[in-house]
């Protein structure tokens, strides 16, 4: 049984390696925004309200910068991930981290959003797309030898063959005017308005702030690919790897993990790797994610802000490619639109992935075991979510933004409870020496109030 004093073993803490080679897990949470915050919501409140809300991608993805941080703290320290910590600190909590998981992302609005940008490029049959997409996301999870190899690779080769179109088509399409109310926009000045335009959804606005990087509970599923990388103590712990194609996936996997003692080399050691890893986070998902977000934004008010019917959904990005189509050519216009629903499409397996993960472990801590078939049951899990998500999207094949609008409201209830979670776990579990600076605390009480008061004003109204 899963003890809160569980004595963990304590090894010493690997050398950091060059920082070429810790590339990889923020390319997996980047990949996580592109499809919700970056490609949809964003430029979806941003085609319709104009820029002046351009602060909002700021804060958002600035919050979630240092909560994915700490998040990688922990498993740089332990070599697990965090609900196993969590798990420590209450038993139950495993069972609020399965329910939030579910209803923040079990609903497949970016699937479907990638699905009517794929139909609307091809002409073929949405809910055709619908099933190969869901199917394909199944057979690709399930195939690759080692689970988090396959998806890292995926994220990264997609975002760096899509971001440089994104970037071209906005230098070439944007005037003087559309940057100058970007500018503005960073301070909160938009069109007649003060960083919230009237007429806008408080709840669609809280939800496009959780979705400002990977959002909700997947952050923390960050301490996931922190282990599998390797990252510090995570160099010990066991892997997830395809029950298809290795015969010893089914093998016992140990969800606890193993810590270091506080000694010179260890302690020298870990600054290394916390710097190197906080500039590989601050690189890629900071700087690249921000300038995407803006970018795409930036896109979205130049060729489709004041558009006929950008309101009712995701025409807005149907518009977007047919006005780039306009202005440059045809091909260009219909490469955007494959581009952006290949890149839900990835989004939507990243998900399923983290998603996945996520249930199946705290499944397993829930019923407080240490270690387990982890591979067959994420298996499982994986699928029952894939059959959960193609009925879903034959039924309501039409409303992806109120799927991502409503998910987005869970992931901010559930971001400002796990905040304080992770603020009690820090700054009690860790020994002295690793807890978060003074700054990095008060960076992070500050998140959880702004989600707080967010939350209260959007159940007020």
């Amino acid at each position: 049984m899963l003890k809160r004093d569980y004595p963990l073993q304590t090894l010493s803490l690997p050398e950091a390696p060059p920082f070429k080679k810790l590339l990889g897990p923020s390319f997996i949470l980047l990949g996580l925004g592109l499809g919700s915050g970056e490609i949809i919501l964003w430029p979806y409140l941003v085609s319709n309200f104009g820029l002046g809300i351009a602060w909002g991608i700021v804060i958002g993805i600035t919050i979630q910068f240092f909560i994915n941080m700490e998040v990688e703290r922990y498993a740089l320290i332990y070599g697990e991930s965090i609900f196993v910590g969590f798990a420590r600190l209450l038993r139950f909590l495993p069972l609020w981290f399965i329910a939030s998981t579910f209803l923040g992302f079990g609903w497949p609005g970016i699937g479907l959003s990638g699905s009517h940008l794929i139909s609307q490029a091809t002409g073929l049959n949405i809910n055709v797309i619908i099933i190969a997409l869901f199917l394909g996301i199944g057979a690709i999870l399930s195939l690759g030898k080692v689970l988090y190899q396959t998806v890292e690779n995926l994220q990264k080769y997609l975002i760096l063959l899509g971001t440089p179109l994104i970037f071209v088509l906005a230098i070439a399409l944007t005037t003087p005017a559309s940057w100058h109310a970007l500018a503005l926009g960073l301070f909160g000045k938009g069109d007649n308005f003060s960083f919230i335009p009237v007429g806008m959804s408080l709840a669609t606005f809280l939800g496009a702030l959780a979705y400002s990087g990977a959002g909700g509970n997947l952050n923390l599923a960050q301490s996931f690919y922190v282990r599998d990388k390797g990252y510090g103590m995570g160099k010990f712990a066991q892997k997830i790897t395809s029950v298809f194609r290795d015969p010893q996936a089914d093998q016992v996997i140990r969800l606890t993990g193993a810590t270091f003692e506080d000694t010179p080399e260890n302690m020298q050691r870990f600054r290394k790797w916390w710097k190197l890893m906080n500039i590989e986070h601050l690189v890629i998902f900071w700087a690249l994610g921000l300038c995407t977000m803006l970018t795409l934004s930036l896109l979205a008010f130049s060729v489709a802000h004041g558009q006929p019917g950008n309101i009712t959904g995701i025409n807005f990005v149907i518009t977007e490619a047919m006005n780039i189509g306009a202005r440059t050519l045809p091909a260009i216009g219909l490469a955007f639109l494959v581009i952006a629903g290949l890149m839900l499409a990835a989004t939507q397996l990243t998900v399923l992935d983290s998603t996945s993960r996520i249930i199946t472990e705290n499944l397993i801590l829930l019923q407080g075991h240490e270690s387990a078939h982890v591979s067959k049951i994420f298996y499982i899990v994986l699928w029952l979510q894939i059959a959960f998500g193609i009925a879903v999207s034959l039924l309501h094949p039409n409303q992806p933004i109120q799927m991502l609008t409503l998910g987005g409201i869970v992931n901010a209830f559930s971001m400002f409870f796990y905040i304080g979670l992770i603020l009690f776990l820090s700054n009690t579990v860790l020994a002295p020496k690793l807890r978060p600076s003074l700054i990095r605390n008060i960076i992070l009480v500050a998140a959880m109030l702004f989600f707080g008061i967010l939350c209260y004003l959007v159940i007020k109204a």
